[in-house]
């Protein structure tokens, strides 16, 4: 049986360059899967896609090459085997499987062997445009809940968000799409939140007085410029991860997510956000970041 570890991870510390030792280099059908103990790269997750691969490059003997994608992957112990993505077959963190990130290349790269030195190289530009869009849609979602729970909810919500409001994202979304500088979140309003208690048509019907509040209390928030964390629970792949953030003095958030992040709500300079209904039961909010000279 192997002893293969999950990966150490350090894309939620700001790194974006680190020298790592591969530990597995598996064969696709274009090129090679590249696993190293520890990496600064985010893989996009299996399970909730929400938040796109880095982009960026592996240095092996001064040979140069562009990642493909980078994913998550899980090796059976037992076996040596390597599942990526969609064909893992089991849950993190179950016995006899390590969780690991697959840094995918579209080459053989020859000179790639287990135990070798490899420099790993983040396209940091491209994670940082990714992290602010991230965490702005973060803190549009806390808005738009906390704007809906000042009169939308005709009932007790049991479900409540990090800052003790009726958790209409958490109850309501279908997706949710991170890119440069932007977050797309889409809700349904369909009957199952009616009976939980949300005016839904009340909702569509003043969705523009509702996007304008959302985005006074964004600019609030973002005037206070605080700070924004991420806590590790552990330094591997799966271990639990949280986003956190001083919105005003003495209001503190912290929500699982797995993501990467800002380090100050300034960096976000101005945030825009848009509501619109796309028909009797949907709705979209737009979340943009405007930043000079970025992505």
């Amino acid at each position: 049986m192997s002893d293969y570890q999950a990966s150490e991870i350090h894309f939620c510390h700001q790194t974006w360059h680190l020298n790592a030792t591969v530990i597995m280099i598996a064969p696709w059908e274009n090129g090679v899967d590249v696993i190293v103990d520890r990496t600064p790269f985010h893989p996009v997750s299996h399970i909730w896609p929400d938040h796109p691969a880095d982009q960026g490059e592996l240095v092996v003997e001064q040979a140069t090459y562009s990642l493909e994608n980078c994913l998550v992957g899980a090796i059976e112990q037992a076996t040596g085997t390597l599942y990526v993505d969609k064909a893992i077959p089991v849950k993190r963190d179950t016995p006899g499987w390590a969780f690991v990130v697959v840094h995918r290349l579209a080459d053989e790269a020859d000179n790639l062997t287990v135990g070798c030195k490899v420099e790993l190289q983040v396209n940091k530009p491209h994670q940082q445009a990714l992290s602010r869009g991230h965490s702005a849609g973060h803190v549009a979602y806390l808005a738009l809940n906390k704007v809906l729970a000042e009169g939308y909810w005709r009932k007790e919500a049991d479900r409540k968000d990090p800052l003790g409001h009726a958790d209409f994202n958490s109850y309501a979304q279908v997706t949710s799409f991170v890119t440069p500088n932007r977050c797309h979140d889409t809700y349904r309003l369909g009957k199952t939140l009616r009976k939980r208690g949300l005016n839904s048509a009340d909702v569509l019907a003043q969705l523009s007085d509702i996007e304008h509040k959302v985005n006074q209390q964004v600019k609030t928030w973002l005037d206070f410029d605080g700070k924004v964390t991420i806590h590790c629970a552990g330094d591997t792949l799966t271990d639990s991860r949280y986003w956190q953030c001083q919105l005003e003095p003495e209001l503190h958030v912290s929500t699982p997510c797995g993501g990467t992040h800002i380090e100050q709500l300034s960096e976000l300079e101005v945030v825009e956000v848009t509501l619109c209904a796309t028909d009797g039961q949907n709705i979209e909010m737009h979340t943009n970041v405007k930043v000079t000279d970025r992505i």
